[in-house]
Protein backbone atom coordinates (compact mmCIF):
# COMPACT_ATOMS: atom_id res chain seq x y z
CA UNK A 1 0.00 0.00 0.00
CA UNK A 2 1.51 3.51 -0.81
CA UNK A 3 2.27 5.96 1.74
CA UNK A 4 -0.71 8.54 0.47
CA UNK A 5 -3.34 5.63 0.62
CA UNK A 6 -4.58 5.55 4.38
CA UNK A 7 -6.47 2.20 5.09
CA UNK A 8 -10.19 1.67 5.92
CA UNK A 9 -11.09 2.29 9.56
CA UNK A 10 -12.47 -0.61 10.83
CA UNK A 11 -15.95 1.81 11.27
CA UNK A 12 -16.30 2.34 7.79
CA UNK A 13 -16.35 -0.95 7.15
CA UNK A 14 -19.84 -0.97 9.46
CA UNK A 15 -21.16 2.26 7.57
CA UNK A 16 -20.52 -0.13 4.47
CA UNK A 17 -21.81 -3.00 5.75
CA UNK A 18 -24.82 -0.32 6.39
CA UNK A 19 -25.20 0.80 2.81
CA UNK A 20 -27.58 -1.78 1.61
CA UNK A 21 -27.20 -2.49 -2.56
CA UNK A 22 -30.50 -1.44 -4.26
CA UNK A 23 -31.93 -4.00 -6.23
CA UNK A 24 -35.17 -2.48 -7.39
CA UNK A 25 -37.75 -0.41 -5.74
CA UNK A 26 -38.67 -1.27 -2.31
CA UNK A 27 -35.95 -4.50 -2.59
CA UNK A 28 -32.35 -4.54 -1.12
CA UNK A 29 -29.86 -6.80 -0.59
CA UNK A 30 -26.81 -6.87 1.98
CA UNK A 31 -24.42 -8.84 3.15
CA UNK A 32 -23.39 -10.11 6.57
CA UNK A 33 -19.87 -10.15 9.21
CA UNK A 34 -18.69 -13.26 11.00
CA UNK A 35 -18.88 -12.27 14.92
CA UNK A 36 -18.23 -15.64 15.96
CA UNK A 37 -21.35 -16.92 16.25
CA UNK A 38 -23.38 -19.37 15.23
CA UNK A 39 -25.23 -17.75 12.82
CA UNK A 40 -26.04 -13.97 11.33
CA UNK A 41 -25.85 -11.43 14.63
CA UNK A 42 -29.33 -10.22 15.47
CA UNK A 43 -28.24 -6.24 15.59
CA UNK A 44 -27.08 -6.69 12.12
CA UNK A 45 -30.36 -7.93 10.55
CA UNK A 46 -32.33 -5.34 12.40
CA UNK A 47 -29.79 -2.49 11.30
CA UNK A 48 -29.84 -3.47 7.68
CA UNK A 49 -33.69 -3.65 8.03
CA UNK A 50 -33.34 -0.66 9.28
CA UNK A 51 -31.23 0.92 6.29
CA UNK A 52 -33.81 -0.49 4.14
CA UNK A 53 -36.98 0.93 5.57
CA UNK A 54 -35.24 4.57 5.68
CA UNK A 55 -34.50 4.09 1.99
CA UNK A 56 -38.23 4.72 0.99
CA UNK A 57 -39.26 7.27 3.91
CA UNK A 58 -38.96 10.84 2.59
CA UNK A 59 -39.64 12.73 5.72
CA UNK A 60 -39.30 11.77 9.40
CA UNK A 61 -37.07 9.96 11.53
CA UNK A 62 -37.30 6.36 13.20
CA UNK A 63 -39.21 6.66 15.96
CA UNK A 64 -39.48 2.97 16.87
CA UNK A 65 -38.88 -0.50 15.55
CA UNK A 66 -40.65 -4.00 16.55
CA UNK A 67 -38.92 -7.01 14.95
CA UNK A 68 -38.95 -10.85 15.17
CA UNK A 69 -36.31 -13.20 14.52
CA UNK A 70 -37.74 -16.31 12.54
CA UNK A 71 -34.74 -18.34 11.65
CA UNK A 72 -31.30 -18.21 11.58
CA UNK A 73 -29.15 -16.11 9.10
CA UNK A 74 -26.81 -17.64 6.59
CA UNK A 75 -23.12 -15.31 7.05
CA UNK A 76 -22.51 -17.08 3.62
CA UNK A 77 -25.40 -16.11 1.87
CA UNK A 78 -26.83 -12.27 1.18
CA UNK A 79 -29.57 -11.52 2.75
CA UNK A 80 -32.84 -9.77 0.88
CA UNK A 81 -34.42 -7.08 2.49
CA UNK A 82 -38.44 -6.31 0.78
CA UNK A 83 -40.06 -3.58 3.04
CA UNK A 84 -43.79 -2.98 1.83
CA UNK A 85 -44.92 0.66 2.14
CA UNK A 86 -47.57 0.32 4.45
CA UNK A 87 -48.28 3.97 5.24
CA UNK A 88 -47.72 7.56 4.47
CA UNK A 89 -49.52 9.89 7.35
CA UNK A 90 -48.95 13.85 7.71
CA UNK A 91 -46.95 12.79 11.11
CA UNK A 92 -46.13 9.27 11.63
CA UNK A 93 -45.21 6.75 8.41
CA UNK A 94 -45.17 3.08 8.75
CA UNK A 95 -42.94 0.56 7.00
CA UNK A 96 -42.46 -3.30 7.30
CA UNK A 97 -39.64 -5.15 6.31
CA UNK A 98 -39.04 -8.77 5.66
CA UNK A 99 -35.20 -10.04 5.64
CA UNK A 100 -35.14 -12.96 3.32
CA UNK A 101 -32.50 -16.14 2.47
CA UNK A 102 -32.92 -18.96 0.73
CA UNK A 103 -36.51 -18.18 -0.33
CA UNK A 104 -37.80 -17.71 3.61
CA UNK A 105 -38.10 -15.15 5.95
CA UNK A 106 -35.18 -14.84 8.57
CA UNK A 107 -36.75 -11.61 10.11
CA UNK A 108 -39.92 -9.67 9.69
CA UNK A 109 -39.90 -5.95 11.49
CA UNK A 110 -42.54 -3.07 11.40
CA UNK A 111 -40.48 0.23 12.27
CA UNK A 112 -42.46 3.66 12.42
CA UNK A 113 -41.09 7.59 11.44
CA UNK A 114 -42.42 10.77 12.57
CA UNK A 115 -41.44 14.28 11.37
CA UNK A 116 -40.21 16.23 14.39
CA UNK A 117 -42.60 18.09 16.93
CA UNK A 118 -42.05 20.06 19.86
CA UNK A 119 -44.22 19.07 23.00
CA UNK A 120 -43.83 18.16 26.69
CA UNK A 121 -40.65 15.66 27.69
CA UNK A 122 -39.38 14.31 31.24
CA UNK A 123 -36.96 11.13 31.17
CA UNK A 124 -35.58 8.58 34.05
CA UNK A 125 -32.07 9.75 35.73
CA UNK A 126 -29.22 8.27 34.33
CA UNK A 127 -27.78 5.95 37.51
CA UNK A 128 -24.26 7.19 38.85
CA UNK A 129 -21.35 4.86 37.43
CA UNK A 130 -17.32 5.07 36.80
CA UNK A 131 -16.61 7.12 33.77
CA UNK A 132 -15.61 5.00 31.05
CA UNK A 133 -11.80 5.84 31.13
CA UNK A 134 -11.61 4.09 34.83
CA UNK A 135 -12.65 0.99 33.21
CA UNK A 136 -11.06 -1.92 31.56
CA UNK A 137 -11.46 -2.55 27.60
CA UNK A 138 -13.57 -5.51 27.14
CA UNK A 139 -11.11 -6.86 24.22
CA UNK A 140 -8.35 -6.67 26.65
CA UNK A 141 -9.94 -9.02 29.11
CA UNK A 142 -11.01 -11.73 26.31
CA UNK A 143 -8.02 -11.63 24.88
CA UNK A 144 -6.68 -11.97 28.76
CA UNK A 145 -9.30 -14.79 28.91
CA UNK A 146 -8.08 -16.17 25.80
CA UNK A 147 -4.35 -16.55 26.84
CA UNK A 148 -5.34 -18.33 29.54
CA UNK A 149 -7.30 -21.15 27.68
CA UNK A 150 -5.51 -24.35 26.68
CA UNK A 151 -7.03 -25.49 23.51
CA UNK A 152 -9.93 -23.27 22.73
CA UNK A 153 -12.15 -24.39 19.52
CA UNK A 154 -11.88 -22.09 16.57
CA UNK A 155 -15.28 -20.33 16.88
CA UNK A 156 -14.06 -19.80 20.22
CA UNK A 157 -10.77 -18.85 19.48
CA UNK A 158 -12.41 -16.52 16.81
CA UNK A 159 -15.03 -14.76 19.04
CA UNK A 160 -12.46 -13.90 21.74
CA UNK A 161 -9.90 -12.23 19.24
CA UNK A 162 -12.03 -11.10 16.88
CA UNK A 163 -11.00 -7.02 15.78
CA UNK A 164 -14.16 -5.26 17.46
CA UNK A 165 -15.81 -2.31 15.86
CA UNK A 166 -16.87 -0.76 19.30
CA UNK A 167 -15.11 -0.54 22.26
CA UNK A 168 -16.98 -1.48 25.35
CA UNK A 169 -16.57 -0.80 29.10
CA UNK A 170 -18.61 -2.85 31.53
CA UNK A 171 -19.28 -1.34 34.89
CA UNK A 172 -19.15 -4.75 36.25
CA UNK A 173 -17.44 -7.22 34.45
CA UNK A 174 -18.79 -11.12 33.77
CA UNK A 175 -17.64 -14.23 33.43
CA UNK A 176 -17.65 -15.45 29.68
CA UNK A 177 -18.36 -18.95 31.50
CA UNK A 178 -19.32 -19.27 34.50
CA UNK A 179 -19.29 -17.60 37.48
CA UNK A 180 -21.49 -17.09 40.80
CA UNK A 181 -25.97 -16.31 40.16
CA UNK A 182 -25.73 -12.56 40.70
CA UNK A 183 -28.78 -10.27 40.27
CA UNK A 184 -30.09 -9.60 36.57
CA UNK A 185 -28.57 -6.00 35.98
CA UNK A 186 -25.95 -5.39 33.72
CA UNK A 187 -24.45 -1.95 33.24
CA UNK A 188 -21.43 -1.03 29.89
CA UNK A 189 -20.20 2.33 28.43
CA UNK A 190 -19.72 1.89 24.74
CA UNK A 191 -18.90 3.83 21.23
CA UNK A 192 -17.02 3.39 18.11
CA UNK A 193 -13.69 2.94 18.14
CA UNK A 194 -13.54 5.51 15.18
CA UNK A 195 -15.13 8.70 13.86
CA UNK A 196 -19.39 8.14 11.83
CA UNK A 197 -20.36 10.57 9.71
CA UNK A 198 -22.36 13.11 11.12
CA UNK A 199 -25.28 12.01 9.08
CA UNK A 200 -28.23 11.43 12.65
CA UNK A 201 -29.06 8.46 10.31
CA UNK A 202 -26.14 6.76 10.59
CA UNK A 203 -26.46 7.06 14.26
CA UNK A 204 -29.25 5.51 14.83
CA UNK A 205 -28.64 2.79 12.74
CA UNK A 206 -25.35 1.77 14.20
CA UNK A 207 -27.00 2.18 17.67
CA UNK A 208 -30.18 -0.22 16.29
CA UNK A 209 -26.74 -2.66 15.40
CA UNK A 210 -25.30 -2.09 19.18
CA UNK A 211 -28.51 -2.43 20.54
CA UNK A 212 -28.27 -6.62 20.66
CA UNK A 213 -25.34 -6.30 22.99
CA UNK A 214 -25.62 -7.48 26.27
CA UNK A 215 -29.88 -8.26 26.68
CA UNK A 216 -30.10 -11.68 26.25
CA UNK A 217 -26.65 -12.09 28.08
CA UNK A 218 -28.04 -10.36 31.29
CA UNK A 219 -30.44 -12.87 31.34
CA UNK A 220 -28.11 -15.56 32.30
CA UNK A 221 -26.58 -13.73 35.31
CA UNK A 222 -29.12 -15.15 38.28
CA UNK A 223 -28.10 -18.73 36.71
CA UNK A 224 -24.26 -18.41 36.76
CA UNK A 225 -23.35 -19.19 33.33
CA UNK A 226 -21.14 -16.99 30.60
CA UNK A 227 -22.79 -16.34 27.29
CA UNK A 228 -19.63 -18.45 25.94
CA UNK A 229 -20.88 -21.61 28.04
CA UNK A 230 -20.21 -24.19 25.53
CA UNK A 231 -24.16 -26.36 27.16
CA UNK A 232 -26.33 -23.13 26.05
CA UNK A 233 -27.57 -22.26 23.07
CA UNK A 234 -29.13 -18.90 22.88
CA UNK A 235 -31.05 -16.55 20.10
CA UNK A 236 -32.91 -13.66 20.26
CA UNK A 237 -36.72 -14.11 19.38
CA UNK A 238 -37.54 -10.77 19.35
CA UNK A 239 -36.61 -6.64 19.81
CA UNK A 240 -37.82 -3.65 20.20
CA UNK A 241 -36.26 0.10 20.11
CA UNK A 242 -38.05 3.53 21.35
CA UNK A 243 -35.80 6.19 19.93
CA UNK A 244 -36.23 9.16 22.00
CA UNK A 245 -33.35 11.87 21.51
CA UNK A 246 -29.79 12.17 19.13
CA UNK A 247 -26.94 10.89 19.64
CA UNK A 248 -23.54 10.44 18.30
CA UNK A 249 -22.38 6.74 18.60
CA UNK A 250 -19.26 7.23 18.43
CA UNK A 251 -18.99 8.89 21.87
CA UNK A 252 -19.50 7.28 25.29
CA UNK A 253 -23.50 5.69 25.50
CA UNK A 254 -24.06 3.87 28.84
CA UNK A 255 -26.10 0.56 28.24
CA UNK A 256 -28.39 -0.35 31.55
CA UNK A 257 -30.12 -3.50 31.65
CA UNK A 258 -32.39 -5.50 33.29
CA UNK A 259 -34.18 -9.25 33.35
CA UNK A 260 -37.39 -9.13 35.36
CA UNK A 261 -38.26 -13.12 34.19
CA UNK A 262 -36.87 -15.87 32.31
CA UNK A 263 -39.47 -18.73 32.15
CA UNK A 264 -40.16 -21.73 29.51
CA UNK A 265 -36.25 -21.56 28.30
CA UNK A 266 -37.42 -17.71 26.98
CA UNK A 267 -35.58 -14.66 28.68
CA UNK A 268 -36.91 -11.20 28.67
CA UNK A 269 -34.66 -7.84 29.30
CA UNK A 270 -34.73 -4.03 28.99
CA UNK A 271 -32.65 -1.92 28.38
CA UNK A 272 -32.24 1.91 28.59
CA UNK A 273 -29.40 3.70 26.87
CA UNK A 274 -27.54 7.27 28.10
CA UNK A 275 -25.56 9.85 26.23
CA UNK A 276 -22.96 10.64 29.05
CA UNK A 277 -24.42 13.88 29.78
CA UNK A 278 -27.26 12.01 31.24
CA UNK A 279 -30.05 12.23 28.40
CA UNK A 280 -32.11 8.94 28.05
CA UNK A 281 -31.47 8.12 23.83
CA UNK A 282 -32.93 4.87 23.51
CA UNK A 283 -35.11 2.43 25.08
CA UNK A 284 -34.99 -1.65 24.35
CA UNK A 285 -36.80 -4.27 25.56
CA UNK A 286 -35.80 -8.08 23.88
CA UNK A 287 -37.09 -11.90 24.59
CA UNK A 288 -34.67 -14.52 23.82
CA UNK A 289 -34.24 -18.11 24.11
CA UNK A 290 -31.86 -19.69 26.14
CA UNK A 291 -31.59 -23.50 26.46
CA UNK A 292 -28.98 -25.63 28.24
CA UNK A 293 -28.16 -28.79 25.69
CA UNK A 294 -26.46 -31.66 26.29
CA UNK A 295 -24.39 -33.21 23.34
Amino acid sequence: MSDDVKPMSRVQELVDLLDLEIIDDHLFRGLSRDLGGRSVYGGQVVSQALVAGLRTVGEGSVHSLHAYFLRPGDMTHPIIYEVDPVRDGRSFTTRRVHAIQHGEAILTMIVSFQKREDGWEHQDAMPQVPPPESLPKDRDMRLQLLGSLSSPNPRLRQFLSQDTLFDIRYVTPHDLFAHEPKPPHNMFWFRTVDALPDDPMVHQCVLAYASDFGPLGTTLLPHGKGSASADLRMASIDHAIWFHRDARVDDWLLYVIDSPSSQNVRGLSFGRIFSRDGRLVASTAQEGLVRVVTE
